[in-house]
């Protein structure tokens, strides 16, 4: 289970907004900042987790859980750099869909 700091610290270590997290997720903007408020997420936002999770990822955040005494944690899977790179290609080529290639 990951923790409110820990998306906050992945959405820092990306550099997305709390506004681009929620559109990248799926999620209204006011879940983005109620799931970065908690230190310990419940069940009933489990589904609202895993969708922040999920676009972090997909952004190069890599978490990290509580093990051998130390505490969890987040970390970059692409350098500063490429994590960049990467943003810049997603906005390339339009909304899916949107043309006549099949």
């Amino acid at each position: 289970m990951i923790t409110g700091p820990q998306i906050t610290a992945a959405r820092a270590l990306t550099g997305v907004s709390q506004t681009k997290l929620s559109i990248r997720s799926g999620l209204d903007l006011a879940a983005i900042r109620r799931l970065e408020a908690k230190r310990a997420v419940h069940s009933e936002d489990n589904e609202a987790l895993m969708a922040a999770r999920r676009a972090l990822e997909e952004l190069g955040a890599v978490f990290i859980d509580e093990s051998g005494g130390f505490g969890a944690g987040v970390r970059l899977k692409f350098s500063r750099s490429q994590a960049r790179a990467i943003g810049a290609w997603e906005g390339e080529g339009g909304v899916p869909a949107d043309d006549d290639v099949q």
